[in-house]
């Protein structure tokens, strides 16, 4: 070896050694001027470029947004090659988030490029004004991304941005997921919290889901398009949600429909009450609060209108009696009385300019009467799919006979499939009469929940079949200008009390 060289180690080891053992006496200026100078040597000489993500940015106190969005990133695609790990319980989330150690390094690929992650520790020493001690030290952790000077353009224009893309899906993915709902004060009226929230662990899923096999594909591929649809809703300069209008008879399983859309898409669910909400700026507030990747939730809207026409109505009748509006003495307050969120409120927190206020978000307004709507609400454009949940079919039987009972076949399908073509039952009533006595589904629990299933068939095939009769009989009266036996009744008694008073007017 030449001996310049070894002279050179030799010098550096010297120059070390000194540095370590000088430092602790050096003032803290004085070193930051060393460490500045030395720097920019090692700079000029060294090809590649570092860029640090600090844990702590702005608020001491608070984790920087970007320095978990890296973690979540690292934790997926490149820590499967680390050597040291470690594992914290991730936030909102019960799943343990593994990552890499302090002084871990691992490597990661992006068009060609590579690119290397390392996780440090820094300790700074800063004054204080303690009279005890003249300097106290400050440990950060901080991600360090080292490439080439030639990389500096991809890493700014698309590496970046496909780090950041990538560690948000990866935190949606692990999250923990919540049920909303709006709260206020029982006797103030006022919003003690904007919106409360539970875990969500809804457990329906669309394989569990009894409906027609068509229609539920229809709807998956919906809801498909419309995650991986960002870029085509800014193309086309609409806000990036979709409203969905469910409505059918009681236990059809809207509800059950709303549990499997977030479950298939891993969003949050944000249940609206109307009646709790004070007017229509507190429901702007409402919605300004709800995060993207969210369904927001309107169950029986026909329900909470109808509240809201007759205030309405009530008002205009005391208005025009009075003359003028009284004013009424001061009481408790009511959610009824207090409640003041119009139609048009309504109309705007789905479509208007606020309502673009966070992108990824679904609407579902679910209703019993789909006729009592106004047209205005469910028009194409606020309510862009609509989703009619009507009785079982025998293909929406099999579903729940496979979640209930374990069985693809049966001697007793035949049956049940005929009469479920000759009346109708909703999915909730066959759930129940599939339900079985015990967890072991064995033959004789499977035959016992069919045959229940088939009585409850033929009790209610025989239920509507009475009342078509009577509907049938009261018609023909009508046309014959004939009555019932209640209009009989009633005319009977109608005359009896005609001929108490002539006689009390005689006498």
């Amino acid at each position: 070896m030449d001996p310049r060289w070894a002279n050179t180690g030799s010098t550096l080891a010297s120059f070390m050694f000194i540095w370590a053992v000088i430092r602790p006496y050096l003032p803290y200026r004085l070193e930051s001027i060393v460490a500045k100078y030395t720097a920019k040597i090692f700079r000029f000489l060294d090809p590649n470029i570092q860029l640090k993500i600090h844990e702590y940015a702005g608020e001491r106190f608070k984790r920087s947004e970007v320095f978990l969005i890296i973690q979540s990133y690292l934790a997926a695609n490149t820590s499967q090659s680390a050597k040291r790990l470690k594992a914290e319980m991730g936030k909102d989330s019960d799943n343990l988030l593994i990552s890499m150690d302090e002084h871990e390094q691992v490597n990661d690929e992006f068009k060609g490029a590579k690119f290397h992650w390392s996780y440090h520790k820094s300790t700074s020493r800063a004054p204080t004004t303690s009279p005890f001690y003249s300097e106290q030290e400050e440990q950060r952790h901080y991600y360090c991304l080292t490439f080439h000077k030639r990389h500096r353009q991809l890493v700014t224009d698309c590496y970046l941005h496909h780090v950041v893309e990538q560690g948000k899906a990866n935190k949606v993915k692990n999250r923990q997921r919540r049920l909303y709902t709006n709260s206020r004060d029982r006797y103030s009226f006022r919003s003690t919290k904007e919106w409360s929230h539970v875990v969500f662990e809804h457990p329906a899923t669309f394989q569990t889901l009894a409906m027609d096999p068509e229609k539920k594909g229809e709807i998956i591929e919906d809801l498909t398009t419309f995650r991986n649809a960002k870029d085509y809703y800014a193309k086309i300069g609409k806000a990036w949600k979709r409203g969905y209008l469910l409505y059918g008879p009681p236990g059809t399983g809207k509800s059950t429909m709303i549990a499997a859309m977030a479950n298939f898409l891993q969003f949050d669910v944000y249940d609206l009450e109307l009646t709790a909400v004070k007017d229509n700026m507190e429901l702007r507030k409402l919605l300004i609060e709800i995060t993207s990747k969210s369904i927001i939730v309107l169950e029986d809207i026909d329900c909470s209108l109808d509240m809201s026409v007759k205030r309405t109505d009530k008002a205009k009748e005391s208005k025009d009696k009075d003359g003028d509006e009284k004013k009424d003495p001061p009481r408790r307050p009511d959610r009824e009385e207090i409640s003041k969120v119009t139609l048009s409120g309504l109309l705007n927190f789905i479509d208007g300019l606020w309502s673009a206020c966070g992108g990824e978000r679904i609407i579902v307004i679910t209703t019993n009467h789909v006729e009592k709507l106004d047209a205005a609400l469910i028009r194409r454009g606020r309510m862009d799919k609509h989703i009619e949940l009507s009785y079982c079919s025998f293909e929406g039987f099999k579903v729940l006979a496979k979640n209930y009972l374990d069985i693809d076949s049966h001697p007793l399908f035949g049956n049940i499939q005929q009469l479920l073509e000759e009346t109708t039952i909703t999915p909730a009533d066959v759930a129940e009469n599939l339900m079985p006595r015990s967890s072991l589904a064995t033959e004789g629990n499977v035959t016992t929940c069919l045959g229940n299933l088939i009585h409850a068939l033929q009790k209610a095939k025989e239920e509507a079949l009475r009342k078509a009769e009577e509907e049938e009989i009261r018609l023909k009266a009508e046309q014959n200008g004939e009555t019932t036996l209640m209009d009989n009744k009633g005319k009977k008694g109608d005359g009896e009390i005609g001929n108490n008073e002539n006689r009390k007017s005689i006498v």
